[in-house]
């Protein structure tokens, strides 16, 4: 009968990502299947809620296709508890325990945000499985994936997670000193303290930054790390802050737009360092979340919004969590101004300006540019004849947003990109397109390059 099991789990293997194969397909262990009940044991509750959410219909299928009958399923946990500490495979040496802090709780991180906790984040098939990557860490902080590595493109919830993994922390552990900061702070913060020490003859100020960042966190939260990029002193400084934590066996949690392996001009030595724990994705909402995150607004924010007008809203804005809060504030605000309730009519208004204004004067010429600056390829390599994959997928991108963000024609659009035939536009309009569907990576970049652009 095990054998049973083990087929079905791997009829489903392909159809899922390694990643999620690995930390929650796999370590489910099936200890009893008998006629027709499965007994399985999952090593905490988060991998059993993961399982059954996202395999275990498709698994139960599989099984009941092969033998012809239904299964009940019970679970066990596994009677080692998550937040020991198990052997690791890479990274630094031998780990100091985790600290003791005297009595006399110091007062919430300040630069936390209130608002930003797990209870006001909404979850959907876009962004579930950093959710619960974020929920594991706080609940059990440096004991299996550090660091946390969240990525996703602009306004979509990363920052939002990592201040509700500081706030889930402190709350849990009120007497440990979480720090938050994103990453212009730090170098910031950096090179204000080097220039302090080569002015003042106390010579205190780098000892004091590095006090703030090495010694005294417990937990480390860092939002826009790509923001050390091509900036080499500031990442040889993050370089020793990160060992220096990791050794101490002290939680390090960093948010980025890009991957590890495509943040430009960050040393190796950092990106592998990014890479040592768990790496979480947050991708663009669907429709369903959207209405979702709409809806959960309207109630904190006390706003009367119907679903009809909410399944409106989430339709017409598609771009970023921020840009549909933004959306649901505006109307708020122009509804009480006016005294009035929130109608379709005056919902209709309001987006037509605000989707409108959004690309509002947004030219060819911007665009090549913002994506040249972008990608770091020369802006006449872009619109010129360059075939080599440096400039022609930039190009490409171009193209698509250029399509996307204008009123252009495909042979307009091919005159101002070196005089292209519109097969070659439609072409490379529908590659990215494509690409976007499949790639997290490339959606992710189209998403923060288009937020940019649609910014005033």
């Amino acid at each position: 009968m095990f054998e049973l099991w083990t087929e079905a789990v791997r009829s489903i293997e392909p159809l899922v990502k390694p990643a999620h194969r690995d930390l929650w397909l796999r370590p489910i262990e099936c200890v009893a299947m008998d006629e027709g009940h499965i007994r399985l044991r999952a090593p905490n509750r988060y991998n059993k809620e993961w399982f059954e959410d996202n395999f275990l219909p498709s698994i139960l299928k599989d099984l009941e296709t092969r033998t012809q009958r239904t299964f009940s399923v019970e679970f066990e946990l596994s009677p080692e508890t998550v937040v020991e500490t198990p052997e690791e495979t890479s990274g630094p040496g031998p780990r100091a325990p985790l600290p003791e802090r005297p009595a006399g709780a110091p007062v919430p991180p300040p630069d936390l945000v209130n608002r930003y906790t797990f209870d006001r984040f909404v979850v959907g098939p876009t962004n579930s499985f950093a959710h619960t990557a974020a929920k594991m860490v706080a609940e059990a902080p440096a004991s299996r994936w550090n660091p946390l590595f969240i990525h996703g493109g602009v306004g979509l919830g990363k920052t939002h997670l990592l201040h509700a993994i500081g706030h889930e922390i402190h709350r849990q552990h009120p007497d440990w000193r979480v720090t938050f900061a994103t990453g212009e702070k730090f170098v910031t913060e950096f090179i204000g303290s080097l220039m302090n020490q080569k002015r003042s003859s106390a010579g205190n100020s780098m000892e004091e930054f590095r006090t703030r960042y090495r010694t005294a966190p417990d937990v480390l939260l860092v939002d826009d790390i790509q923001f050390l990029s091509n900036k080499d002193s500031s990442q040889d400084e993050f370089f020793h802050t990160f060992n220096a934590l990791h050794y101490a066996h002290k939680q390090i949690v960093l948010a980025s737009d890009k991957l590890p392996a495509e943040l430009p001009g960050v040393e190796d030595r950092l990106r592998s360092r990014f890479t040592w724990g768990l790496i979480a994705e947050v991708e663009t909402p669907d429709l369903g979340t959207r209405v979702a995150i709409l809806k959960r607004k309207a109630e904190i924010e006390k706003v009367d919004l119907s679903d009809e007008a909410a399944l409106y809203i989430a339709a017409h804005v598609n771009t970023n969590v921020r840009e549909l809060e933004g959306a649901l504030s505006h109307l708020a605000a122009r509804a009480s101004f006016q005294n009035q309730p929130i109608t379709m009519e005056l919902v209709h208004a309001v987006l037509a300006k605000l989707v409108a204004v959004a690309p509002s004067g947004l030219t060819v010429e911007i665009i090549q540019r913002d994506v040249a600056a972008y990608f770091d390829v020369k802006l006449h390599d872009l619109k010129g004849p360059r075939r080599h994959r440096v400039v022609a997928h930039p190009r490409m991108v171009a193209m698509y947003l250029t399509r996307k963000l204008t009123n252009m024609s495909y042979p307009e659009i091919g005159s101002r990109f070196g005089g292209k035939d519109h097969s070659t536009v439609i072409s490379a309009v529908r590659k990215i397109e494509r690409l976007c569907a499949e790639d997290p990576a490339v959606r992710s970049v189209v998403a923060t390059i288009e937020s940019r652009l649609r910014q005033p």
